[in-house]
């Protein structure tokens, strides 16, 4: 990139020459970080997977436990009363514990409180379990893009993280051809049991194979000479720096789509476009399935810039709020252009797949600017921000769809989906005004 000059060094060893060339470059292990890559993707798979379960159940459950869509709302946002505080806490306990025994932590914790919702027959059973769950996730991404970035150098780090996105896609695909299968031949509380199963058998094998990184990062300015990284900068500087702060917006504005996505867009499809419970389960896996190909190569384009000299306010910042901009005006249009069902679909697809590239590039952004010794609690306090969003958004779409239910199933829902794409475009154009990574920089190494 052209603002920026990365070295790595493993931790402890001697600093970067004064031509930015580690002393001990070759400790970067391709297939060992790809391997850790790996890993961390399918703990993602099944992070996602829990989130989306509750939605793609939504029908029978509500049926069964006699609720309204305001108090399914509520339960579905409940699990992010504690996602958040959760995700800022233990983030930065990961400034100083080993990513390796909190991500196994998380793990044993998902086994243990997803099992007992197989049982629940109250909605009160339901909601402490889905809080306690909420609380035991939150933390899960940004410790594994911290673990992830403890294996990979600052200019390679794009696609190892999009490639964590891409395990929550594969959730979401999982969840939209299984999770009805499920349903369909052992009830929809068997799910929850195949999950928590999904839970032991990772956390067994993360303790036999999950390792620490040892890559450390310090940027320079480029064509200066390196000056030693400071190793912590006042949280009072970095929480009141414009590049921080309106990142912190962007990523809340693109996870309010996303928490739609999780909670609502199942019962969308099935009860607003009229789709069975099968298609809506094929149609809900086409919208996330699509997004792997469009995440992935929107993390490359991202990466190649960087290469080809770009800034990272061009590659990152821009690029990444530009994705979530038009996502936000897709899902703005919803309830506006009269199209078939499938067509809605298709719009749809545009407006969940785009903003994700977000979650990989906006943790780079921080990666940049934080000293590594407090990256995992930065990054985890702007996933507390970004992940708040989940107990808004479900709940707000919740009271439109029962308070707009005279006008027709769809309405509710497709002004809901029009909020949020407002809500998207104010965070595309804040983040885009007030975020100045190379700024950042020299203004907190002074």
């Amino acid at each position: 990139m052209a603002d920026i000059v990365t070295t790595s060094t493993p931790q402890g060893a001697a600093p970067a020459t004064a031509h930015g060339v580690s002393n001990a470059a070759s400790t970067y292990q391709p297939r060992r970080a790809w391997a850790i890559a790996g890993w961390l993707t399918v703990f993602s798979a099944i992070n996602f997977l829990d989130k989306v379960v509750l939605g793609m159940v939504a029908v029978p459950l509500m049926r069964e436990l006699n609720l309204s869509p305001t108090e399914f709302g509520v339960i579905a946002g409940s699990f992010f009363w504690l996602f958040s505080l959760s995700a800022a806490v233990v983030g930065f306990i990961g400034n100083r514990v080993p990513t390796r025994w909190l991500l196994l932590g998380m793990a044993v914790l998902w086994t243990l409180v997803q099992f007992p919702v197989a049982l629940a027959s109250t909605a009160g059973t339901l909601l402490l379990s889905r809080v306690i769950l909420g609380a035991g996730e939150g933390p899960g991404f940004p410790v594994s893009v911290h673990a992830l970035y403890k294996w990979f150098p600052h200019e390679k780090r794009n696609l190892p993280v999009s490639l964590i996105n891409q395990g929550a896609i594969v959730g979401l695909l999982l969840a939209g051809l299984a999770v009805p299968l499920i349903t369909h031949h052992w009830g929809w509380r068997a799910n929850f049991i195949v999950l928590s199963a999904a839970s032991a058998l990772w956390a067994v094998g993360w303790l036999f194979y999950g390792r620490e990184g040892t890559l450390h990062t310090e940027a320079t300015p480029a064509g200066n000479a390196p000056a030693q990284e400071p190793r912590r900068v006042p949280y009072s500087l970095l929480l009141t720096d414009a590049t921080v702060l309106c990142g912190f917006v962007t990523a809340f504005a693109a996870y309010c789509g996303l928490a739609l996505t999780l909670t609502w867009l199942p019962s969308y499809l099935e009860r607003g476009l009229g789709f069975d419970a099968a298609q809506a389960g094929t149609m809900f896996a086409i919208i996330v399935a699509a997004g792997m190909p469009v995440s992935m190569g929107l993390s490359w384009c991202s990466q190649r810039m960087l290469r080809a000299g770009a800034s990272s306010r061009t590659a990152r910042v821009m690029f990444g709020c530009v994705c979530v901009g038009v996502g936000g005006v897709a899902m703005l249009l919803l309830p506006f252009v009269p199209l078939p069902p499938v067509g809605k679909v298709a719009l749809l697809a545009v407006s969940t797949t785009l903003p994700t590239i977000a979650a990989a590039l906006g943790p780079a952004v921080l990666g940049e600017i934080v000293p590594d010794s407090q990256r995992s609690g930065l990054i985890a306090l702007a996933t507390a921000v970004a992940t708040s969003a989940g107990a808004i958004a479900p709940v707000v779409m919740g009271r439109l769809v029962q308070t707009r239910a005279s006008a027709g199933a769809a309405h509710g829902f497709e002004l809901g989906f029009a909020v949020c794409g407002a809500v998207m475009v104010a965070g595309c154009l804040i983040g885009i005004v007030g975020q100045h990574p190379n700024r950042t920089i020299r203004r907190l190494r002074g």
